[in-house]
């Protein structure tokens, strides 16, 4: 999958996501923080996803976004949690009994995390990328080890299919089409 993630609904293909290429390195991240940080990130951007897809003007579709993130950077200081991230949101719906995919959108984010008094995190910041000019700049001063020239994010849209599946209670093995 390129960085560049493609949503393609009602026969218009649209890119959802910034301009440039970058990489994502294994990840030296905290396994124990990143379990407790990932469920709040991944809730923000399935919020912040609502309303924009394809899918959900659609209502037969009964379209929902699904996202999960992978952890580039973390990092714990002053009782704050800096995430960088990448991340793969997409919608699925069903159509005559399949899973359609309908929108994505895959970016890079840094995200800020305060840690609340019942220990639920809570995402009190997020940054991403500027589209065009100013994009590779971004990522060089956000990720240590990202670059512009690579391709590839790394983040499988397979977990995503699986949730979308069995939240519509369809199959294991059922295949995924385009809306």
């Amino acid at each position: 999958m390129s960085a560049g993630r493609w949503a393609v609904g009602g026969g218009a293909v649209v890119v959802l996501v910034a301009t440039g290429a970058w990489a994502r390195w294994p990840s030296d991240a905290d396994s124990h923080l990143w379990n407790r940080v990932r469920p709040a990130i991944e809730a923000r951007l399935v919020e912040q996803s609502r309303g924009a897809g394809y899918g959900e003007s659609e209502p037969g579709l009964r379209a929902r976004w699904f996202c999960r993130a992978e952890a580039v950077d973390l990092d714990e200081r002053d009782g704050l949690v800096r995430a960088g991230v990448s991340t793969l949101c997409l919608e699925y719906g069903v159509r005559a009994g399949r899973l359609v995919e309908c929108s994505g959108a895959e970016v890079p984010q840094v995200l800020r995390l305060r840690r609340e008094a019942d220990g639920a995190y809570v995402v009190v910041s997020q940054e991403g990328p500027p589209d065009g000019a100013g994009n590779a700049e971004w990522m060089s001063s956000h990720f240590r080890h990202a670059i512009t020239a690579a391709l590839d994010t790394g983040v499988p849209a397979g977990p995503l299919e699986s949730a979308a599946r069995s939240h519509f209670g369809l199959p294991a093995n059922s295949p995924v089409t385009e809306c």
